[in-house]
């Protein structure tokens, strides 16, 4: 198992160094000048454009940024912001709890509802309840998020007046953050009214972010039963007359969650790229609307630091889930 994980450790390697070349290079490639973004309409003279350039680093050849770039991330330097001024991990870590808890909320919501919808497609199969469960999959996995998002701020905001349309809690409450997940900082507080208020910030956003996750669980989900229940071992534990509920949970489910914890983890990374649109339809102060304001600033230690951190946490959970996939299934390590 030490020698599995040494190898996965070792491939993570050349792919964050690939990703911090396309961190760096992929701002750049963008038109606009950070500098002039900064300036704004008043603009700036040529000495202080030059001192700014200098101050930054900007003035000196591509390469050399890059290596200066790199040097700075072996010690866990990843810049600073030319808007805030304030260091990249800093304000990552800052925001970061924010989208942490709309991730964990949708992908909560997308395992607790595909895989039951899976199961009882595979179990229905054929029937207008499988159809009924995979044509609603189909459709929720093709709609665009931020169609998807704009309809349903429309309807239960617009029309029905049930949700908030922004932000993660209503401007008449204010305490200090303890742990960043505002649920939690919410019932901490103890003020009337608070927790209802972050859940209800909390509700749409959730689902629009949940929406394909939860498509491509329960279609996962439903293809790995139907090759499991046509297995023997499944046909000899309905013979033996146990009830149906324990052949699907224990026999049939428990050996066809190998794929589906798959699927799981690499749902993550559809969950941080979805982030980015939904905390921007939602004005979500998370690391997603953060990314995406830097890039209309040409913040170019934000971008640069924002995706390869995003891209270092799926790294992350994906190397997670290889190390699960080889304690299931130990042939997987060989």
């Amino acid at each position: 198992m030490l020698r599995f994980l040494l190898f996965r450790l070792a491939l993570l390697i050349p792919t964050f160094v690939g990703v911090s070349i396309v961190a760096f290079a992929f701002i750049r490639l963008l038109p606009g000048d950070p500098i002039m973004m900064l300036a704004g309409e008043r603009g700036i003279s040529a000495e202080r454009y030059a001192e700014l350039q200098a101050a930054y680093g900007f003035d000196r050849p591509i390469i050399v940024q890059y290596l200066d770039y790199l040097w700075g991330l072996l010690h866990g330097d990843l810049g600073t912001s030319v808007v805030t001024r304030r260091p990249v991990l800093d304000e990552f870590f800052t925001l970061f709890p924010a989208t942490l808890e709309l991730s964990l909320c949708a992908i909560t919501l997308a395992v607790f509802l595909g895989v039951p919808l899976g199961v009882i497609a595979a179990v229905k199969r054929g029937s207008w309840v499988d159809q009924s469960i995979m044509g609603t999959a189909l459709v929720g996995y093709s709609m665009p998020i931020f169609w998807w998002g704009l309809l349903l701020i429309i309807l239960f905001s617009g029309i029905l007046g049930w949700t908030p349309v922004s932000g993660r809690i209503s401007l008449l409450y204010f305490f200090p953050p303890v742990t960043g997940f505002m649920l939690i900082d919410s019932l901490l507080s103890g003020q009337d009214g608070a927790f209802r208020s972050a859940l209800s910030h909390l509700v749409l956003p959730s689902i629009v972010l949940a929406t394909i996750p939860l498509a491509v669980i329960a279609r996962q989900t439903r293809s790995a039963m139907l090759e499991v229940l046509g297995e023997d071992y499944v046909r000899t534990a309905r013979s033996k007359g146990l009830p149906p509920a324990r052949v699907i949970g224990l026999h049939a489910l428990r050996n066809a969650l190998i794929p589906v914890i798959t699927t799981i983890g690499l749902q993550i990374g559809v969950l941080m790229a979805g982030a980015i649109l939904t905390e921007t339809i939602f004005s979500w102060p998370g690391i997603g609307k953060w990314m995406v304001d830097s890039v209309f600033k040409r913040d170019y230690a934000v971008v640069q630091g924002g995706l390869l951190l995003i891209a270092g946490i799926i790294m992350l959970v994906n190397l997670i889930v290889d190390v699960l996939y080889g304690l299931v299934n130990p042939r997987i390590r060989h």
